[in-house]
């Protein structure tokens, strides 16, 4: 069988781009560094961070980005995430206490088994977030209604 050079090179070169595509995470992990030393990281990639458990007692995180962070029993007490991006964001267990959501993106985020409270979210977009199991006090985030 004849196979056409022009075609084969297609071909080598598609596979190739595919195979050698260097892999990227999409956090930045000076900026990860930055938070869990500082506390301090105001508009930061943070895009898919393994922030497990970290104590971000008082952060400030306003605009950040930390869309499909994994923040699982992450205490995020007092800390202010104004205008932070969490769409998808894992906040499992997280405790979430005189935190500032204020217009956050919090589409699809997981607050199953959180403590939230004293929480506000004023302006944020709450589209399928998951409270499963969340307690929820004393703060503008809830299940259903208006």
């Amino acid at each position: 069988m004849k196979v056409k050079l022009p075609a084969t090179i297609f071909l080598m070169t598609a596979i190739s781009s595919i195979v050698l595509a260097p892999i990227v995470k999409a956090e930045n992990p000076a900026q990860v560094k930055q938070l869990l030393s500082t506390g301090q990281c105001p508009k930061c990639n943070l895009i898919e961070a393994d922030l497990r458990g970290a104590h971000l007692i008082g952060a400030d995180l306003r605009n950040a980005n930390l869309q499909g962070a994994n923040l699982v029993n992450a205490n995020l007490e007092g800390a202010d995430l104004t205008g932070a991006n969490l769409k998808g964001a894992n906040l499992t267990g997280a405790f979430v206490s005189g935190t500032s959501l204020n217009n956050a993106n919090l589409t699809n985020a997981n607050f199953t088994q959180a403590q939230i409270s004293g929480t506000d979210a004023t302006g944020a977009n709450l589209m399928g977030i998951n409270l499963t199991g969340a307690r929820v006090v004393n703060t503008n985030i809830s299940i259903g209604g208006d």
